[in-house]
C-alpha cells in the first residue's frame, strides 16, 4: 500500500524557489528562449552551427567589458569611455605595426593602453573626487580624438597572421577563441562578485559608500581597481576586435558604450548601484546577441538596431520606477 500523503516542502526551500522563479534573471532567460525560438522560425539559417558561432561575435567582445562594467556600476560608478579606449588601444597597436612589432608586442601594447586609460579615469575619480560620468564623457572624446589625430581618414592594415587568431581563431569545432574567453571571464567575474570578500565590498560601496568607509572598506582603492579592470577589459576587447576586423580605423567600436551599458542594465544591474549579478549580464549578452543576429538574417537595417538599443535602455531603466509607482497607486 502506497503512502498518498503529500510530501512537505520546507518553507525555506519553497520561498527560495519562489524568489528564483520571480527573479529578473528568470524573466530574462524566458525572453532569451522566446527570442531563440522566434529566430528559429524566422530564418532557416539560424540553427546552422557555423551561423550560431558567427552570432557570438555580436556579444562576446562587448560582454568582456560588460563584466567589469557591471562591478563598476554596482559600486555606484560608470565608465562611458570604454569605446574610446578600444579606439586608442587599436590605434596604438596599428601604429606599432608600422615598426614591425610582432604579435606578442601588439598584445602587450593593447593591454597596456587599456590599463593606462583605466588608471587615468580612476585617478580623476578617486583622487580628485570628480563624478565618473563627467570624467568618462570627457575621456571618451579624448581617447577617440587622439586616435583620429594619429589616423585621420586612413587605416592601419597588414596585421600578422598569428595575431588574427584572437578574433578569428577556433579552439574546437565551431567554438571560437573569443567565446572561450567570454565563458572564462564570466566564471571569473561571477566568482569574484558573488563568492569573495571583494565582491561583498563592491555591493557595500554601491549601497552606502559612507557606511562602507566606516566599516573599514577601502572605497577609493576598490573603485580604482574597478576602473583599471574596466580599462583592461577594453584593451582585451580591442585586441579581439582589431584581430577580427584585420584593420584599425579611428571609428572602431563607435557607440559601443551605449550597447555595453544597455547590456549591463538589461542584465539586472541597478544603474543606481548596489545590486546586480553576473548571471544576468551573461543572459542579457545572449539576448542582445540573438536579437542583433536575428535582425541581420532578416536584412533589417542597422539603424533599426540602434533605435532598439536606445529604447531598450530607457525601458529597462524606467521599468523599476514604473513598477514602484503602480505598487503605490500613483499611476
Amino acid at each position: 500500500m502506497t503512502d498518498a500523503t503529500p510530501r512537505h516542502i520546507p518553507d525555506r526551500l519553497n520561498s527560495r524557489a519562489n524568489r528564483l522563479l520571480r527573479s529578473w534573471e528568470s524573466l530574462l532567460l524566458a525572453v532569451a528562449v522566446a527570442i531563440f525560438l522566434a529566430n528559429t522560425f524566422a530564418s532557416p539559417y539560424f540553427l546552422d552551427p557555423w551561423n550560431l558561432s558567427d552570432a557570438s561575435f555580436n556579444f562576446t567582445e562587448k560582454a568582456m567589458i560588460g563584466f567589469a562594467m557591471a562591478l563598476l556600476i554596482i559600486a555606484g560608478e560608470i565608465d562611458l569611455s570604454v569605446a574610446g579606449i578600444i579606439a586608442l588601444a587599436s590605434t596604438a597597436m596599428g601604429y606599432a605595426l608600422q615598426f614591425d612589432v610582432g604579435t606578442v608586442g601588439l598584445v602587450t601594447i593593447g593591454l597596456t593602453v587599456g590599463l593606462a586609460c583605466g588608471l587615468f579615469n580612476g585617478l580623476l575619480v578617486t583622487k580628485m573626487g570628480l563624478p565618473s560620468i563627467v570624467v568618462t564623457i570627457g575621456t571618451m572624446s579624448l581617447f577617440r580624438g587622439i586616435a583620429y589625430i594619429i589616423l585621420g581618414d586612413e587605416a592601419f592594415n597588414g596585421y600578422p597572421s598569428s595575431f588574427s587568431f584572437f578574433g578569428q581563431g577556433y579552439v574546437f569545432w565551431v567554438f571560437t577563441f573569443e567565446l572561450l574567453v567570454f565563458v572564462l571571464l564570466a566564471l571569473i567575474y561571477g566568482v569574484v562578485l558573488h563568492a569573495t570578500n571583494f565582491g561583498r565590498r563592491v555591493y557595500a560601496i554601491g549601497n552606502n559608500p559612507t557606511a562602507a568607509v566606516f566599516s573599514g572598506v577601502e572605497v577609493d582603492k576598490i573603485k580604482m581597481t574597478l576602473f583599471v579592470l574596466t580599462g583592461l577589459m577594453s584593451g582585451i576587447a580591442a585586441i579581439c576586435l582589431t584581430s577580427r576586423l584585420g584593420s584599425t580605423r579611428p571609428s572602431i567600436a563607435y557607440a559601443w558604450e551605449l550597447e555595453i551599458v544597455t547590456m549591463v542594465v538589461l542584465g539586472g544591474v541597478s544603474i543606481q548601484g548596489g545590486s546586480g549579478s553576473i548571471v544576468g549580464v551573461v543572459i542579457a549578452a545572449l539576448v542582445m546577441g540573438m536579437v542583433t543576429f536575428g535582425l541581420g538574417l532578416l536584412n533589417v537595417p542597422g539603424i533599426v538596431m540602434s533605435i532598439f538599443i536606445g529604447a531598450l535602455l530607457i525601458g529597462v531603466i524606467a521599468l523599476p520606477r514604473l513598477i514602484t509607482l503602480i505598487r503605490y497607486g500613483r499611476v
